[in-house]
């Protein structure tokens, strides 16, 4: 399996990235440290979490999914070998959000305690924060780079404009820039990002790891009709899928795979590591059939004709 480079950066990743806000969630200890050895032993070994994981829990606080993925790098003594990304700037309660200073200084040391090691990775705004001079916030993100906390710096959920702004920013101040955006994109949500974010990613040579890759479930098929919804917690969030472009997307997904011998979560994550401008998207999973599907997804290749056909059904705008 090839990696792939990071944007300009040091970081050399697998093409695809296990999302980790399902682990202290949808996930227990247990089940999260059976599918990270799994992902780890395939080589997949790049993880995206956030301080905020999983804080819209009734009990937790925030930072339970860090905590878990600290607890087992340490049990497993595999630091070395896993790309770790986290996120800082979302709300967190009782005040706690933004990329103030402060904010970042206080998040960043949380991050480090709970993941048990001495630098992050993948060090991303998790949102923008229009209340903060971008001056202060990327001064701080290359303080925590000079400090050696930090290894690369990335932006998650910034519009064009903004990002353009920050990278700009960082150019006039000799600060270490942005080297990765995390958007919102999958093969049923397509719009917004192509629209202008994805031609500002290629021309600054970006890294792209785009969350929701599966479209929060409805991508594997197991959604179709209303009565599916209740299969997962989840489920409440795909009804707005359930529509003509949604079917026709599931119906050129069904006919790939079947021509591929894969399952349509496969299809629609190699769908998303054949396209340029993408490095890495990200998916999580809860159960051990579901890590095979992110693992078989890596070594999936789609043919011209497969991507034409997708590229058809969820064209953005029909």
């Amino acid at each position: 399996m090839d990696k792939r480079r990071l944007g300009r950066s040091e970081l050399n990743v697998a093409p695809l990235c296990l999302g980790g806000n399902v682990f202290g969630w949808t996930a227990d200890k247990a089940m999260s440290f059976r599918l990270l050895d799994r992902a780890l032993e395939a080589g997949l070994d790049f993880v995206d979490t956030a301080e905020m994981y999983s804080v819209w829990v009734p009990g937790h606080s925030g930072g339970e999914s860090e905590a878990i993925i600290g607890e087992w790098m340490q049990t497993r003594g595999c630091r070395d070998r896993v790309v770790v990304a986290t996120k800082v700037g979302a709300d967190m309660g009782d005040g706690r959000k933004g990329l103030a200073r402060a904010r970042i200084r206080d998040g960043v040391e949380g991050s480090l305690r709970r993941l048990r090691t001495d630098r992050i990775d993948l060090y991303q705004a998790h949102y923008d924060d229009a209340h903060t001079p971008l001056e202060e916030t990327l001064e701080t993100f290359g303080e925590l780079v000079a400090e050696g906390k930090v290894r690369v710096l990335g932006a998650s959920n910034h519009t064009p404009a903004r990002l353009a702004e920050a990278l700009a920013v960082s150019e006039r101040l000799g600060l270490p820039r942005y080297e990765c955006m995390q958007p919102h994109y999958n093969l049923y949500d397509r719009a917004e990002y192509e629209a202008e974010l994805e031609r500002l990613c290629m021309a600054q040579g970006l890294g792209v790891i785009c969350y929701f890759g599966l479209a929060k479930g409805f991508l594997t098929g197991k959604y179709r009709s209303p009565a599916d919804l209740g299969q997962s917690l989840r489920g409440g969030g795909i009804g707005s899928y359930l529509n003509a472009r949604g079917m026709r997307i599931l119906a050129a997904l069904d006919e790939t795979a079947a021509e591929l011998r894969a399952t349509p979560a496969q299809v629609a994550l190699a769908w998303l590591i054949a396209r340029p401008s993408i490095t890495a998207p990200i998916a999580s999973a809860t159960r051990p059939e579901q890590i095979e599907d992110l693992i078989a997804a890596m070594h999936l290749t789609l043919d011209r004709g497969a991507i034409d056909r997708l590229d058809a059904s969820s064209r953005p705008g029909d």
